[in-house]
């Protein structure tokens, strides 16, 4: 069946409907690049140390030296990177493949399976995996430059998929998502993205103006990498864009 490419004017969209129609698409083609994603941080995660699975590491004391060692190998170190050696550079995308914690992991992982396959389906895989790599880079750079003293490890995907939760946002603001909230007892609610997301944004906000540079979870390139990712679709997508001929689609869903 031939396609026939047209203009659509963005401000004309029925958003509901489009979110409908992408999240069909997504789940026909299969989002490669987000599933792609998730597994390669999940496999990650089972071989290195951290994990607890693999034998070759050992144990008790052992495994806390190979642990730390296989932070400082594969994360940022923000003091490194600022200093500019070429060994750092690397280090934040490799960063973006390592989680310290099954609760970091699976928390990160659950995200980007909510909300990255209808993005990746509106920016098309190659695109969306260029997008992921740079803002997930900018993020973890960004939080290096504001702590440019610390030897704190950083690692994680929560920079890159902070970036595809602002995507989201200027993309598919009124596709509705159901999120849990512990202030309202784990209660299932539906709320259009533009809520649940803005709510998450100034959140992480409030957390990162009274954080500081020590261990823990690094509000401040989850920031970054949303404010990145929101830009990027501002500016990629505003007005009209050229778009194939939709399919049908179903709304996109989400726990976060």
């Amino acid at each position: 069946m031939r396609h026939a490419l047209y203009v659509t004017d963005w401000r004309k969209v029925d958003w509901r409907e489009r979110a409908r129609e992408l999240g069909i698409a997504a789940s026909a083609g299969g989002a490669p690049v987000t599933y792609g994603l998730i597994a390669l941080c999940c496999a990650v995660f089972l071989i290195s140390p951290l994990s607890g699975f693999n034998p070759a590491y050992g144990g008790a004391d052992s495994l806390l030296a190979a642990q730390a060692g296989y932070f400082e190998r594969w994360g940022v170190i923000p003091s490194e990177l600022v200093a500019g050696s070429a060994r750092a550079a690397l280090t934040p995308l490799t960063a973006l493949f390592v989680h310290g914690s099954w609760l970091h992991l699976l928390g990160n992982m659950l995200f980007l399976y909510v909300f990255g396959a209808m993005a990746e389906e509106r920016m098309g895989r190659t695109e969306f995996t260029f997008f992921y790599v740079v803002c997930g880079y900018f993020a973890l750079a960004a939080y290096a430059v504001v702590h440019a003293d610390s030897d704190q490890t950083l690692v994680g995907a929560s920079g890159a998929i902070s970036a595809v939760l602002g995507a989201f946002l200027y993309l598919f603001p009124r596709a509705r998502v159901t999120s849990l909230f512990p202030f309202l007892f784990f209660l299932p609610l539906r709320f259009p993205a533009w809520i649940v997301l803005v709510f998450w944004f100034v959140l992480q906000w409030l957390a990162a103006r009274s954080a500081g540079n020590g261990p823990g979870v690094a509000y401040l390139a989850h920031v970054a990498g949303f404010a990145a990712g929101f830009l990027y679709a501002w500016v990629r997508f505003r007005g009209g864009t050229t778009v194939k001929s939709p399919a049908t689609a179903t709304e996109g869903e989400s726990q976060p």
